[in-house]
């Protein structure tokens, strides 16, 4: 069984045919799929995905490329949205991009901090997109953590070996995307290499980042299959084992699902 831990659903072109997309990924292996909010007024469509398919849980969150246009969400209205479904399991996507700078950084900071108080009240999984922005992402989550814990899945990760360890000594859980598989990462996969097996998810990211052999092409949930492959290659264990690892490290963060 594998779970992808972060996808975008209602993105075309997934959303277009959504059975077939989802079935397809249901034969490779992957049992269940995350779907991530990234701003409130599609968060709709993902209620309405997440009550047809089974195999289909969700998040709610705002992407710091889209704080501008939520420059008033408040820890309330956070917690209000995720109260409307019990498959809603997660919080985000959230954090600091300072690389593209869609958002002004003071109002990126100001949603991801609201996030964080929803997590540590919901006590529920944030999940963080963070971009050129590694000291300010463990500044504020250190800050946080010495009031009140909360869980932790930085999504994504592309970042730096310091960092991801600076990570891990906060509690993070880390993800794998496709980027692993691409030539130009060889660093980026030697910090898997290296980071614990048991703090190790994987995701698609998709309609972005498909894996190498499919890089160029929309990503969708089923092509997670070929990031497990590098992975497990990586890691020195069976492709069964890195799915079984990677599926249990899910259930630790985020509960079992039905």
């Amino acid at each position: 069984m594998i779970i992808d831990s972060h996808c975008h659903l209602n993105y075309e072109p997934m959303s277009l045919s959504l059975k077939q997309t989802i079935d397809r990924a249901n034969r490779d292996g992957v049992k269940f799929m995350l779907t991530i909010s990234t701003e409130d007024k599609s968060f709709e469509q993902i209620l309405k995905i997440i009550s047809e398919y089974k195999s289909v849980y969700g998040t709610y969150g705002i992407h710091p490329h889209e704080a501008k246009n939520h420059k008033n969400i408040s820890t309330s209205q956070i917690i209000q949205k995720l109260n409307l479904n019990k498959k809603i399991i997660g919080i985000g996507e959230t954090g600091l991009d300072f690389y593209y700078n869609h958002s002004e950084k003071k109002d990126q900071i100001k949603s991801f901090e609201e996030h964080i108080n929803a997590a540590k009240e919901k006590k529920i999984p944030l999940i963080v997109h963070t971009r050129s922005a590694e000291k300010e992402t463990l500044d504020i989550i250190k800050s946080h953590k010495k009031e009140g814990d909360f869980k932790l899945l930085i999504h994504c990760f592309t970042g730096s070996k310091k960092f991801a360890f600076d990570l891990l000594d906060l509690g993070a859980f880390i993800s794998a995307s496709g980027v692993i598989t691409f030539k130009k990462s060889e660093e980026l996969a030697n910090t898997f290499k290296e980071i614990p097996n048991d703090k190790i998810l994987v995701e698609t990211d998709a309609p972005y980042l498909a894996p190498v052999p499919l890089r160029g092409k929309s990503n969708e949930p089923s092509y997670i299959i070929h990031t497990v492959k590098f992975l497990s290659a990586l890691k020195k264990i069976t492709f069964e084992e890195l799915s079984n690892i990677t599926t249990k490290n899910f259930f630790n963060l985020f509960g079992d699902l039905n």
